[in-house]
């Protein structure tokens, strides 16, 4: 069984680049590559939902001129491979804090949406400005405005209703989670979405993951007993 959806966290730009004695820039440009590959290898897999960590809310806390950088990387890879996109019928969709964003980056995140609203091939969601706990501290101020609006009875919140205060309303959790670079933790990524998900921790840096590499973690991901807290039936006896 092959997963509906996929996360990744793409970690490792600074260290290939490190490995390789290279700027940290050079390590994220060539990580815009390897996102492009993993894209066109979801796809080619079938697989309908692909999300990744573009960029935390942590990471403003980085250097400027790495801030600076990366920012430009997002610019030029949805300048560069929107059209693209659009053409494969990829749907774009951005999960996280827009509020406060530089102006142009806030209107090319706009046109990515725009533009692809009506595709229904593939989705491709773009965490940007993006952090787990920061997610859930908005949906619940969401969730408390609409109580006193007296749109929502908060005797009856459940976990179902929370979910459509998130980000991520409409979309389906991811089944599996992949981070590459051989850290394993999740670092702030959807923290409630993930709460079933399979957890596959690569040892390859980001620039180095190939279509390859993305079999290799969903064959791990088809061979894994998913019970979502329950009990198999042979154990069941």
């Amino acid at each position: 069984m092959k997963p509906e959806h996929i996360a990744i966290i793409m970690d490792g730009n600074g260290r290939w680049a490190k490995a390789r004695g290279l700027p940290r820039s050079a390590g994220h440009r060539a990580g815009v590559e390897a996102l492009r590959g993993a894209v066109r290898a979801v796809g080619d897999l079938g697989i309908e939902w692909l999300t990744v960590y573009a960029f935390s809310s942590e990471n403003w806390s980085r250097p400027k001129s790495e801030v600076t950088d990366l920012m430009s990387l997002l610019k030029f890879f949805i300048r560069r491979d929107l059209a693209e996109l659009h053409r494969n019928g990829v749907r774009v969709r951005i999960i996280g804090e827009r509020e406060g964003l530089d102006l142009e980056i806030g209107a090319l995140l706009h046109e990515a949406e725009a533009l692809t609203a009506a595709n229904d091939r593939m989705n491709l969601v773009i965490a940007f400005n993006y952090g787990g706990r920061d997610e859930i501290v908005r949906a619940t101020r969401r969730a408390i405005a609409a109580a006193q609006a007296g749109a929502l009875d908060p005797a009856k919140l459940d976990g179902a209703r929370f979910e459509q205060f998130l980000d991520t309303v409409g979309i389906p959790d991811p089944d599996l989670v992949i981070r590459t670079s051989g850290e394993q933790r999740l670092s702030n990524f959807l923290l409630w979405q993930a709460a079933y998900a399979e957890l596959v921790f690569l040892p390859c840096n980001w620039p180095d993951f190939n279509e390859a590499e993305l079999v290799r973690a969903v064959e791990i991901f088809s061979a894994r007993d998913r019970r979502f807290g329950g009990v198999v039936a042979r154990d069941a006896s």
